[in-house]
């Protein structure tokens, strides 16, 4: 590959790998701490591999915890136009690419790798259908113009079946298609040859799904500022476990008794020989006039086991996760209970809901161009479920008074979490019954 210029998409192709390559560690730490595979917590120098183990043991995940009580939570269930009216054709856009489920994915990712992207093209078996995938942020990157926020630019590098490392680019109005040679180092991206060039009739297909992005700053997962607490629930659990360890063979002691001692053939040292050893159905016995046999005191755990519980109420305070995940704390609450721990969750959640809640109106909008639909979806707005933990009989209780209120019966069911689809159904079945309904009969004279 000769010598790109500034924004070719040669230029591009080793500039955005560059930096997809970059964050390819901080992905994988985060991996590691979604996973549970946490660093191991500090033991003592130079430990043995049995008590590496024992340090694995010693981990428990929070990190996940965090992430999926967000993940339950977000849910899309259809998609409306500026009349609140659901759109069919884009929804069965979403669920030909059997987005219903899949959508978890992007959510998953994104909240625990820091981002997350979508990529809409033509399925290759109908080019007037889109297809919609859901793609990894260790594969895909994308390059926002900071005056405008539009995307200049877009990689996809990844592996196919028979080994070969590809490549796509999206810019410049271009789709640009790169792949190695068996003599060519995968990471050597320069050095990959040009597979095929041709406009782009949809720019740069491929829309981010970030985690909460600042302003200045990358994204980072849901748990990015727990970490350090993560860190010091496992050595705090390390810490309890070494001490239930050694309390349940407490360390013994003997006084008065004398040792056989004997000189090691190989070093000429002399050691010491023990006949006393800790077993359930060992028996120890002396020879000695004044031997005395004991143990030192208990263990005392109430300390590690409060540590512990204060470290992890601080990890959810701090990411605002409901205290009603920690099991056993609280016990026959009321609703108005869980509404309340429920606020700041909610909030953070509303807060991802207008994040992904335009990513997916960019989606359809893409899919729309894909498809060759001409209607204006400027105004379309994507439905979500209600993240709230309401009680049913209280979401009741408020459809039967705005109905009487003269609220439209369409708008209830809006209110009362129903998707698009049902409600169109409402408004198909509601206007059917008042077709077919007998007229009413009003009072007559009296020859009537």
């Amino acid at each position: 590959m000769a010598d790109p210029r500034t924004g070719t998409p040669e230029w591009w192709l080793i500039d955005l790998n560059r930096k997809r390559l970059r964050r390819l560690r901080r992905l994988e730490l985060w991996r590691r701490y979604y996973r549970g595979e946490h660093p191991l917590p500090a033991g003592p120098p130079g430990a043995t591999a049995a008590y590496q183990d024992f340090q694995r043991k010693s981990r428990s995940n929070f990190c996940a915890s965090v992430v999926d009580a967000v993940v339950h939570r977000l849910l899309m269930i259809g998609v409306t136009d500026s009349a609140g009216v659901s759109d069919d054709v884009a929804w069965r856009w979403w669920q030909l690419n059997k987005l219903d489920a899949r959508q978890r994915q992007v959510y998953r990712t994104s909240l625990s790798q820091s981002i997350a992207y979508a990529m809409v093209g033509p399925h290759p078996r109908d080019r007037k259908r889109p297809l919609i995938t859901a793609e990894h942020p260790s594969q895909v990157i994308t390059e926002t113009d900071p005056a405008t926020g539009e995307r200049l630019a877009g990689l996809k590098v990844w592996r196919d079946p028979r080994g070969v490392h590809r490549a796509t680019v999206f810019a410049e109005g271009s789709l640009s298609r790169y792949a190695s040679d068996q003599r060519t180092p995968a990471n050597d991206i320069s050095a990959w040859k040009l597979v095929e060039r041709k406009p782009s009739p949809f720019g740069v297909p491929i829309v981010d799904f970030p985690c909460r992005p600042e302003l200045g700053e990358d994204p980072e997962p849901e748990f990015a500022g727990v970490i350090d607490v993560q860190d010091r629930i496992n050595l705090g659990v390390l810490n309890r476990m070494t001490a239930e360890r050694y309390g349940a063979f407490r360390q013994k002691y003997v006084v008065g008794h004398r040792f056989k001692r004997r000189v090691d053939e190989a070093t000429g040292l002399e050691i010491v020989e023990s006949p006393f050893r800790p077993d359930p159905g060992s028996l120890w016995a002396s020879e000695g006039e004044n031997t005395k046999f004991g143990e030192f005191s208990q263990t005392e755990l109430t300390g590690y086991l409060r540590a512990n519980e204060a470290d992890i109420r601080a990890l959810f305070v701090l990411t605002s996760t409901p205290a009603y995940y920690l099991p056993g704390d609280l016990i026959n609450i009321s609703a108005d209970t869980v509404t309340a721990l429920d606020t700041n969750h909610v909030a953070k959640v509303g807060e991802h809901q207008a994040w992904y809640g335009e990513g997916w109106e960019e989606v359809l909008d893409l899919a729309a161009m894909v498809a060759g639909e001409k209607r204006d979806r400027t105004a379309s707005e994507v439905r979500w479920r209600d993240p709230r933990q309401l009680n049913p009989a209280v979401i009741a209780d408020m459809g039967t008074k705005r109905r009487s209120m003269g609220y439209p019966l369409t708008m209830v069911a809006e209110d009362m979490g129903d998707s698009p689809q049902r409600v169109n159904r409402l408004r198909a079945e509601a206007a059917a019954e008042a077709l077919t309904a007998p007229p009413a009969v009003t009072g007559g004279g009296a020859d009537g």
